[in-house]
């Protein structure tokens, strides 16, 4: 049985579940909140491959600490990611600490947003945004 790792969204302790359950409720062993409801999750190379193969589109936000857009466009993805519990799940992946992902992804520029269905990308767009208008491309992005 494989097994991925996850950070929790609210304690932000380390949590390990089988892969095969990436679609299941699960909840932190800590905190017993749930892991993925609504806020965007941390990926890394361990557990990405895995939230891809969500039942729900996943729509992943490639960003640096460092990047002043993306900082400013990071409560635009979790707002949208509240709101849209349970029909996406929201990934937020840090260049800087996960640079092979960056690299296999080809992330030339930051934020890069994507968006993938069933383990394959289906758009992708540069740069950050308001809300509304990230919204709109959401929407296009998710009926691809």
């Amino acid at each position: 049985m494989t097994t991925i790792t996850t950070r929790c969204p609210h304690c932000k302790s380390l949590n390990r579940m089988p892969s095969d359950r990436i679609n299941d409720e699960a909840s932190c062993g800590s905190c017993k909140d749930k892991l993925f409801d609504g806020m965007p999750i941390e990926g890394t190379e361990d557990n990405f491959s895995t939230l891809l193969k969500s039942d729900k589109p996943v729509v992943v936000d490639f960003w640096a600490p460092w990047c002043n857009p993306c900082v400013g466009f990071a409560p635009v993805f979790a707002d949208v990611s509240q709101e849209r519990d349970g029909q996406i799940r929201c990934v937020k992946i840090d260049t800087e600490a996960q640079q092979a992902l960056a690299a296999q992804y080809r992330i030339r520029s930051i934020p890069t947003i994507m968006v993938f269905k069933e383990g394959k990308m289906v758009d992708m767009l540069n740069g950050a945004m308001p809300k509304s208008h990230f919204d709109q491309w959401l929407n296009e992005a998710l009926t691809k």
